[in-house]
């Protein structure tokens, strides 16, 4: 009888102890849905994408921002023929793969993003982030681009007849235009900015 018994105390004990396992290794996992640096290749991936949807963004939003502080500003000083030859040029010259790498990149690293942390909380940050940032870019595109294109039809600044009519068709409505990209980029930047610093504390709110 006695034997019988330490025999099932010894039987018991393996069974014990693997019974326990589990528990204890499962109580070190990390949360469903959590995604930070110490989250093996996948989280160092979408630190690595999220990181660059914040510098494209940046890269953008400042641009913008220059257009809107500095650069509008100082041409609206000049005549009107100065005027669109130094828009055409802009315009014109812009148009390479630096800016595009921004303009693009910008979109596509945040949707990127936006994928890959889709199961995290971070999610709402970067969700929000492109949304403002796909407003900025219909925008440009449905707006600023046909402007300037308009712009560039009109020729040669020292033939048109009247270049004052020409300036004015452009410049208020580019303008104002041009403010309101800027600032959405910059709310998107803003959005990324805290998502990165969240995701960097290796927290997923």
């Amino acid at each position: 009888m006695t034997e019988q018994r330490m025999t099932n105390s010894q039987n018991a004990g393996p069974a014990s102890e693997s019974a326990g396992g589990p528990v204890g290794k499962s109580a070190s996992k990390p949360a469903p849905g959590s995604l930070g640096r110490s989250s093996g290749p996948a989280g160092r991936a979408a630190g690595v994408v999220l990181g660059a949807a914040t510098l494209a963004m940046g890269l953008i939003s400042g641009a913008f921002y220059v257009f809107a502080c500095a650069v509008m500003p100082g041409l609206a000083r000049s005549g009107d023929r100065v005027y669109i030859e130094v828009m055409q040029n802009i315009n014109d010259v812009i148009q390479n793969p630096v800016f595009f790498a921004s303009f693009f990149g910008a979109l596509l690293c945040t949707a990127a993003a936006a994928w890959q942390l889709r199961r995290t909380t971070l999610r709402w940050w970067v969700f929000a982030a492109l949304l403002v940032y796909a407003a900025a870019f219909v925008l440009t595109s449905g707006a600023n681009v046909p402007l300037n294109d308009d712009l560039a039809a009109a020729g040669d600044p020292a033939r048109i007849a009247d270049p004052a009519a020409v300036r004015e068709r452009f410049e208020d409505a580019w303008v104002a235009w041009n403010a309101v990209r800027a600032a959405l980029c910059t709310v998107a930047f803003g959005l990324l900015a805290r998502a990165l610093v969240l995701f960097g504390r290796g927290r997923d709110h």
